[in-house]
This record gives C-alpha cells, structure tokens and sequence, in this order.
C-alpha cells in the first residue's frame, strides 16, 4: 500500500471468493496492482485470511461477533472505497460473500450509526467468469442487497470480465488493452467518489 495523505483515496480491494485459483481473487490483484500503479492508495485483502461461521443470530448471542468480522470491518474502515469482485452462483453472487456482508452489518462500535461502515464509503463492484456475461447476474443481486438492503453508495459502473480464462498476458496483465483501460477507468472513478464523499 502506498503512503497517503489524509485526504487522499484509499482503496480496498477483495474478491468473493476464498479459492486459491478463483478468476476474481486474480482479478482483484490485477486491479489493486493497477491503482498502485496510478499512484491511488491501495490494499489487497483475502477473505480466506477472515473466516467465520455462518451467521446464526444464537451464535452472535451466546459467542459473540467472530474476531474476524471485527478485523474486516476495521480493514473496510481503513479505507475510502472498496471494490468488490464476485463470481456468480446460480444467477447470485456467493455465500461466503452474503456471510462477510452480514456478520460486518451487525458490528456497530461505540458512537457508530448502524452500518456505518458501509454508509460512509464508495463501493465499486466487478466480476469474472469462465462464460460469456461476464458474472452479469450476480453483480445485479449483489447491488440489491448493498444498495436497499444496506443503503451503501454504489458507482453505477462495474467492470464484468467474461471468458476470464484466457483473458491474461504472460505478464498478467489483460490481454484485451480495452478491457484494460476500462478496469483502470473504474478504480479511477472509484477513487474521485472517495476523496470527494471524505475529502
């Protein structure tokens, strides 16, 4: 992550999923790589490093919040933007996702408004995927649930990146410089919604 100044854009970068070899773990890299590389502040994170139960409401109960939940939720808190990659299940996006949204919704420290994580920063959302839509569908469920369900702000542009096997370079890079430039011009959105929303 580069040093910035208080005001300066801070991004986030994750993917949601835990698998080693996932399309949107690779791309999320790509994508924090590519801000760094624009001179935007920038933290790749890894939900496999942040497991938790499912969330159970007896569980929150009788446990507590998973330490986990409370590391993520300060990680997001750290920074201005966020932008999330997310395969697509079943025309959705994926429940270790939905989980992580959900255990984080419910932690509110002291002097906190609920959910304020989440109202008080940029999202951008991405996907990748072996098919031809690009993680389309679910990219659309996953703004249903953090716009009305959570009432964050979203960038109406999202990045979708089909046939994401054979999408990369031998430098990993994407192979198609259009593709590209448009990931680049997303994060550079992102990060002008971030400095003015904290600036």
């Amino acid at each position: 992550m580069t040093a910035s100044t208080k005001s300066d854009p801070r991004l986030l970068f994750f993917a949601g999923s835990a698998r080693k070899n996932s399309h949107n773990k690779r791309l999320a890299r790509l994508a924090a790589q590519i801000a760094e590389a624009n001179n935007i502040a920038s933290t790749f994170a890894d939900l496999a490093d942040y497991p938790m139960p499912l969330y159970d409401g007896d569980i929150e109960a009788s446990a507590g919040q998973p330490e986990n939940a409370h590391k993520l939720k300060n990680l997001m808190k750290a920074h201005t933007g966020v932008f999330i990659f997310s395969p697509e299940y079943n025309a959705s996006f994926t429940p270790l996702l939905k989980n992580a949204i959900d255990w984080v919704s419910h932690i509110r420290d002291e002097s906190e408004a609920p959910m304020e994580v989440y109202r008080t920063r940029v999202f951008a959302l991405g996907s990748a995927s072996p098919g031809g839509m690009g993680g389309l569908r679910g990219l659309s469920q996953l703004r249903l649930v953090l716009e009305t369900g959570i009432g964050a702000l979203v960038l109406p542009e999202q990045f979708l990146l089909p046939r994401a096997i054979d999408a990369y370079d031998e430098h990993g890079h994407l192979k198609n410089k259009d593709q590209q430039e448009q990931l680049k011009t997303v994060i550079q959105k992102l990060a002008r919604a971030a400095r003015v929303l904290h600036g």
